[in-house]
């Protein structure tokens, strides 16, 4: 009896799964839907530079973005577009924090523009 019991568990618990595997959204779908939006912005590099010292990007980044606990931002431009570069300052990514809370949007397409620019 025990082992009708067990067997019919387990025959559940496998179609659950199966059930869950097609209906369960993929990892590329979760990241695209989590994708934040970039809004048009005209780069100021004055208030980027200004930006990256108030939020004290510099303390990882380097005054000259040269790196050091972060990675070197000088030709972040010829590896990474401006949108994915919001897309880090925006959720964050490995040991660099999120800024979504810290700064307005436009701030931060602003600062990534201008490291866009930097190739």
């Amino acid at each position: 009896m025990q082992k009708w019991i067990m067997s019919g568990i387990v025959a559940i618990a496998c179609v659950f799964a199966i059930v869950l595997m097609f209906t369960l959204p993929g990892k590329e779908q979760v990241a695209e839907q989590e994708k934040p939006t970039m809004p048009q912005v005209t780069m100021d590099a004055a208030a980027a530079e200004a930006t990256m010292k108030a939020q004290s990007c510099i303390s990882c980044h380097g005054d000259q973005l040269q790196g050091g606990v972060g990675p070197n931002l000088q030709k972040i431009g010829s590896q990474l577009s401006a949108e994915e570069i919001y897309t880090i300052i925006t959720k964050g990514k490995g040991g660099m924090p999120s800024f979504k809370d810290k700064l307005k949007s436009e701030e931060i397409a602003n600062v990534a523009e201008w490291l866009a620019a930097k190739k």
